[in-house]
């Protein structure tokens, strides 16, 4: 059996192909692995970034390419083809960071009855996170749409509320209003719902072309153009959360408010315009938002269950907003993908539509 695989060059993005790979029959499995077959995947600008730091963060390790290519990783489902674990039967739905392929082979290890985990080597470099996958079989909340939705939104909603907790445990660091750009990403107006419910006034930052989609919303309380953030008040304390890693619109901001940004938060690089020598800016100095340090934060001071507790509660409360807001578009076969890759890649899809893929026809 072959798994068809897309893979892009690492350092030149634009370039990609299908490829095929040998898989091992079922009977020459080792001992305690899977063969899954992926059977859909949720593909967002968040891959896109999955990509640009893939060398800086290990992403590249996760699933083995040619020598300078890469495997973007991509969340959504699987069905387990074959199985040499004794607690995992054929069959079963995982959901979890699969490659962009048809297959893959997954080292069962840590098996509950929620989950497993990838024990493969090459897998361990990167967040406990990305080697989890979850035994969904049966649970309605990951069928059809709503398990759609899950693959689209969940690991970026994560995110969202990280930075939500972070600013709010901070105080939002004196602030009185927040301001995000590239407000019509997922994350973005994900953090925008959970800051917005908290109260405190949250303004969009955005493309000319996205001001219809992202007022729609209804979770900004103002909407700005790129081109006329200067003329936003700037006397009032403000935090800035930065989803596009655009250093000229950065810099821009922290000019225009000078003191009184009182936190400025990078997180998101969904311009992918970042300088690596970035001038000493006024206001508060911009520091990089590390989601794993605030979950381990979290763990040891909500105890076991406690971020799965709160996550779900607030992951319940976005759930009814998603078919009003999220257009899903389904498409299959390799030249759909690359269609796909490359829309997404240029910035070509709109911001409410949810891409479902699938490299099988």
């Amino acid at each position: 059996m072959n798994s068809t695989d897309f893979i892009v060059i690492r350092n030149d993005l634009q370039q990609c192909k299908v490829i095929e790979t040998e898989l091992p029959e079922a009977a020459a499995l080792p001992a305690d692995a899977l063969l899954v077959k992926v059977t859909r995947f949720a593909f967002t600008a968040n891959n896109i970034t999955y990509a640009v730091i893939g060398e800086q963060l290990k992403y590249w390790q996760l699933f083995p390419a040619p020598d300078g290519y890469g495997i973007i990783p991509v969340w959504g489902f699987g069905e387990v083809l074959a199985s040499k674990h004794p607690n995992v039967t054929v069959g079963e739905t995982l959901f979890g960071y699969f490659p962009m392929a048809t297959h893959v082979v997954i080292e069962a290890a840590d098996v509950s009855k929620r989950g497993l985990r990838d024990g493969a080597a090459h897998r361990q470099e990167v967040s406990p996170v990305y080697n989890a996958y979850a035994r969904v079989s049966g649970d309605p909340t990951y069928v059809g749409r709503q398990g759609d939705f899950r693959a689209l939104l969940l690991p970026l909603f994560m995110l969202s509320f990280l930075v939500d907790d972070s600013l709010a445990e901070n105080e939002f660091y004196g602030a009185r209003r927040v301001m995000l750009s590239s407000a019509s990403s997922k994350t973005a107006f994900g953090l925008a719902h959970l800051l917005h419910k908290r109260g405190i006034r949250v303004i969009g930052l955005t493309s000319k072309g996205n001001v219809d989609f992202v007022s729609s919303l209804g979770c900004y309380d103002e909407v700005v153009t790129y081109d006329h953030v200067t003329a936003i008040p700037s006397a009032e304390p403000t935090a800035y959360v930065d989803m596009a890693g655009n250093s000229a619109l950065r810099e821009t901001l922290h000019r225009h408010f000078g003191a009184q940004m009182v936190y400025s938060g990078r997180v998101g690089l969904t311009h992918r315009a970042n300088e690596p020598d970035e001038p000493t800016l006024p206001g508060a100095r911009p520091v990089f938002f590390f989601a794993p340090d605030q979950i381990r934060k979290r763990a040891k001071e909500w105890g076991p269950g406690g971020i799965d507790q709160r996550f779900g509660a607030a992951w319940t409360g976005l759930v009814p907003h998603l078919p009003n807001w999220l257009d899903v578009v389904e498409r299959r076969g390799p030249a759909a993908v690359r269609e796909a890759y490359l829309d997404t890649l240029q910035g070509r899809v709109p911001p409410d539509q949810g891409l479902i893929l699938s490299l099988a026809e």
